[in-house]
């Protein structure tokens, strides 16, 4: 990938899911060039930055970028759906030092703090379920179902367990669950990139197709929102309630009639 160029005055802001809204692993390419083409185009003639808003780590995104042939790297990345990075002069990404502390600080202090509760949601899951219960360093604690079906059931459960006042948040996507601080997810990271460039939510485009998606999927966090056809059935019915654009087509041809749309192009 060519090194990306930041416009000197950005007046927009686009921001991507990967997995199931850009990248489609059973086509080839996985994305389609058309959206490279468009991305530059906005860049040029509305001075666009864009970027990846994923739960992939890092280091996963960057081979999803060179796996789906992007020719150039995005202006931000959100990884873990809560990690800020913007890409440097050498090739490498450096880090919302301030922003990931924070996120890494409060996560910890409220995972302790929940011990019981996330210990309780252990024990259904471990006795209840045939699902996979996750700890690694670095890494808040997580679930992988084995089916959506399982997930959601499970799901339910969490809810009910989790007092409505507390700040204990995860982020669901598909037949993974990640647990986390409801203050450092997709919108408030999108938010965050948006104060970094000094621009307000009517200038941000976001695009999203599952349920860890919902936090930028707002008016307060982007005022241009979007969903593709393949997207669940729950974000399909945030969107049309709020307002937003929901897509005909799939995937990151999804991501391209969304683009059109929102900047009125043919």
């Amino acid at each position: 990938m060519t090194a990306c160029s930041t416009p000197q005055t950005p007046r927009t802001i686009l921001s991507f899911d990967f997995d199931g809204t850009l990248h489609n692993p059973a086509t080839d390419p996985p994305v389609t060039p058309e959206l490279f083409d468009l991305l530059r185009h906005l860049e040029k003639e509305h001075n666009a930055l864009w970027g990846i808003n994923t739960g992939r780590a890092l280091p996963h995104m960057i081979e999803g970028l060179a796996e789906s042939h992007f020719p150039s790297p995005p202006h931000f990345i959100v990884a873990r759906e809560r990690e800020i990075f913007f890409p440097a002069a050498d090739g490498t990404w450096q880090e919302d030092t301030e922003w990931n502390e924070q996120c890494a600080r409060s996560i910890s202090h409220l995972l302790d703090d929940m011990r019981e509760t996330i210990s309780q949601i252990r024990h259904l899951v471990q006795e209840h379920t045939g699902a996979e219960w996750i700890e690694q360093p670095g890494e808040p604690a997580g679930i992988i179902a084995r089916t959506e079906e399982e997930m959601g059931w499970l799901h339910s459960r969490i809810v009910a367990m989790v007092p409505p006042d507390s700040a204990l948040g995860w982020q669901r996507n598909s037949i993974y669950l990640r647990f986390g601080h409801r203050d450092f997810q997709k919108g408030s990271s999108l938010a965050r990139v948006a104060r970094h460039f000094r621009l307000t939510p009517e200038q941000v485009f976001a695009i999203g197709d599952s349920h860890n998606d919902l936090e930028m999927l707002h008016p307060g966090i982007a005022s241009m929102i979007a969903c593709p056809a393949n997207a669940v059935p729950e974000i399909s019915a945030h969107v049309r309630e709020k307002g937003g654009y929901h897509c005909q087509q799939s995937y990151s041809a999804a991501a391209v009639e969304a683009l059109r749309h929102f900047f009125h192009l043919p």
